[in-house]
């Protein structure tokens, strides 16, 4: 997800891909755990939009 797409979505739209992106990141963590992903740098990616999702929605709480 870039930036900008973060920005037009609203805060419930927000909280409810959080809540998305970590159980992503968790079942993408397990599996490598079990047998290596073919592509690792997946995990790096989630992480990430966790990431931003998170600092926008402080961004907008403490704007507030």
């Amino acid at each position: 997800m870039k930036t900008r797409e973060i920005r037009e979505l609203s805060t419930k739209e927000l909280l409810e891909r959080l809540e998305t992106e970590k159980e992503n990141l968790v079942r993408l963590k397990l599996n490598h755990s079990i047998s290596p992903l073919d592509n690792p740098m997946q995990i790096k990616t989630v992480r990430r939009n966790v990431a931003r999702i998170a600092t926008e929605l402080r961004q907008r709480e403490i704007n507030q």
